[in-house]
C-alpha cells in the first residue's frame, strides 16, 4: 500500500473487546488492560449501555499521569453495579 502524502497510516477498523465486570472488579480490570499495553482507547459503560467514561491511551503514558484516572474509575466503581469495559486495540 502506498502512502503518497507521508501521513501516518492508521488502521481505520481497530479491534474492540468487551469485558463485563462488577463494581469491585472495575479498577483492577482497567489497570490490567493498561498494563498489557496494546489498548488505544478504553470506554466504561453502565448496565444500560450509557458511556460513563471514555479515555484514549497513548504509548508511553506514565503512571503518574494515570493517577487522576484511577481516582475517577474508583469513584464510578463505588456506585456498585455491573459495568462493561470496551477496549479498542490496534490490530497490526
Amino acid at each position: 500500500m502506498s502512502n503518497p502524502n507521508n501521513l501516518p497510516m492508521t488502521n481505520p477498523n481497530p479491534h474492540t473487546e468487551e469485558h463485563k465486570v462488577s463494581g469491585d472488579q472495575l479498577l483492577q480490570k482497567v489497570k490490567q488492560i493498561v498494563k498489557e499495553g496494546n489498548a488505544r482507547r478504553i470506554t466504561i459503560k453502565n448496565d444500560s449501555g450509557h458511556v460513563l467514561m471514555e479515555f484514549p491511551l497513548t504509548i508511553g503514558v506514565a503512571s503518574v499521569v494515570l493517577i487522576p484516572l484511577w481516582v475517577a474509575i474508583g469513584a464510578i466503581a463505588a456506585l456498585a453495579g455491573h459495568y462493561t469495559i470496551a477496549v479498542e486495540k490496534q490490530v497490526p
